[in-house]
């Protein structure tokens, strides 16, 4: 954990309350991951963390707080997405490989912060301004830089321009990805098998990007 870290009441907290509190914070995390979040109580992340409630309280006033800070610390790691896209190639064989790395690490971030994500999802579908912010910061770390390469190829004649722009493009394969990422289960229900997944997704990135299928693989 970087920066200064305060409790409730406005003290800093030390490095052993620092430590006390990203504890709390994992313990949560995981948490998250096999309770809904409504369920999950003060009492119970404390017992986990090996502490008391009156120790949770020093740092959030509630779960929702604690909640809310690691959907931040999400999106402070999303920020790395966009090095998925920025100074990458889509030409030939370096665009069908910009393709997959893409889809790799955007589904590597989505399994690593599952639980957060979910609920994050949650809170946006109820109108949560607050979840809906992090929700389109989140996203917006792959729309962004995507959108610019998008409009890039188009200006430079080596991307077909299929009318819709740049930004419609890059956020509808953004959202296809996210999508994909929080359901597998579903997916694979159907029908759809985990490794078939990753090459699908891979072409329809390649394709919405370029407007062409990839040269070679």
């Amino acid at each position: 954990m970087t920066g200064q870290v305060t409790t409730v009441d406005g003290r800093v907290a030390g490095r052993r309350g620092q430590a006390t509190r990203q504890k709390l914070l994992d313990c949560l995390g995981k948490m998250l991951g096999s309770s809904p979040y409504r369920d999950v109580k003060v009492i119970d992340v404390a017992r986990k963390a090996g502490t008391s409630p009156a120790t949770f309280y020093q740092y959030f006033p509630d779960v929702e707080a604690a909640v809310l800070e690691l959907a931040e610390e999400t999106l402070r790691e999303s920020a790395a997405l966009a090095e998925l896209v920025e100074g990458r190639s889509w030409a030939g064989k370096a665009g069908w490989q910009t393709a997959e790395d893409l889809v790799d690490g955007f589904l590597a971030f989505w399994r690593k912060h599952d639980a957060i994500l979910r609920v994050i999802d949650l809170g946006a579908a109820e109108g949560d301004r607050r979840f809906v912010r992090i929700r389109t910061r989140v996203q917006g770390a792959v729309v962004k830089p995507l959108a610019e390469s998008i409009d890039e190829l188009r200006t430079r004649g080596r991307a077909a321009d299929g009318g819709a722009p740049p930004v419609a493009v890059a956020g509808s394969l953004v959202t296809m990805l996210a999508a994909v990422s929080s359901q597998p289960k579903s997916l694979q229900s159907l029908g759809a098998k985990q490794a078939d997944l990753r090459p699908a997704l891979a072409l329809l990135v390649h394709l919405g990007v370029t407007g062409r299928k990839p040269t070679a693989k």
